[in-house]
């Protein structure tokens, strides 16, 4: 992550001692929804430096219903926020509700929050749509001079958010998470790879590629790490690439017998030039 304007770390830190016991004691009162909306006004306002004029809009219409709060960036529509009142423990059934009012607007970012937590999710329009969680914050746990945790709510600022930050942390995340890695192990280029260090190891033992994929997949690797929408999303990216390859591989074969051709016919030319003469 680029390094972030002094200016904005002091504005975050600063932000975090001020609100962290103002949302403690709403946590002890067990405040109404309507009550945590506004305490988080406050937050994307003085800490994560959304204008609550301009860029924060609150009861966002959708389909019918509405959207507790949706943040613009320069007037468009950048992610939505789905609030829940602070006593209330974030479930499953309300993940499905952010996401689905996220899915009908076509917006790719979601928070579903109480104040304390905050899950951020990241919406895939894919065929089923999916929604994969890239930050957890405890808003109470964050340290206000550790840089770490400075850094994970910076992802929430309005400066991050307008500069695809979120985008790049995703991204990141996503090239270095179990499922991709996982799933990368088992492809044949790195079987190979494990299969010839073996044979340096204990020469007159043949282990085959199959074998070492066997052992991965039983005993090295837990299975959740091949199957759910994570594993089939590092799958497609896996075949992706692997295609692009084979494209790539094909055209190169193709160009190097189109070369061969051309040498021979430009030999050939030769050839019956000197018969000639």
């Amino acid at each position: 992550m680029a390094a972030i304007p002094q200016k904005i770390q002091t504005r975050i830190s600063e932000g975090l001692k001020r609100f962290q016991p103002i949302i403690e004691s709403a946590k002890v009162r067990d405040v109404s929804e309507s009550d945590t909306v506004v305490l988080l006004t406050g937050v994307l306002s003085e800490i994560l430096g959304y204008d609550k004029y301009v860029d924060i809009t609150t009861e966002f219409a959708i389909r019918g219903t509405y959207c507790d709060l949706a943040l613009k960036i320069d007037g468009k529509l950048a992610l939505l926020i789905e609030a829940k009142a602070i006593g209330i423990e974030l479930k499953e059934q309300h993940v499905k509700q952010a996401i689905d009012y996220a899915a009908n607007k076509g917006i790719e970012w979601v928070i579903l929050t109480n104040a304390v937590s905050w899950k951020v999710y990241k919406v895939v329009f894919s065929k089923p749509i999916q929604n994969i969680l890239v930050c957890d914050i405890n808003f109470l746990t964050l340290r206000p001079k550790a840089g770490q945790d400075v850094e994970q709510l910076f992802l929430l600022t309005k400066e991050a958010v307008s500069k695809s930050s979120l985008d790049d942390y995703f991204t990141q995340k996503q090239a270095t998470n179990r499922f991709m890695i996982g799933n990368l192990l088992c492809e044949d280029s790195i079987l190979n790879t494990l299969r010839k260090e073996l044979k340096n190891i204990y020469p007159d033992i043949k282990v085959t590629s199959e074998e070492i994929k066997n052992v991965l997949t039983v005993d090295v690797i837990k299975r959740e790490i091949f199957v759910g929408d994570e594993a089939e999303e590092a799958k497609r990216k896996i075949q992706k690439i692997n295609k692009k390859k084979e494209k790539l591989k094909h055209e190169k074969k193709a160009e190097s017998l189109t070369n061969r051709i051309l040498e021979e016919n430009i030999s050939n030319a030769d050839n019956s030039m000197i018969n000639e003469n």
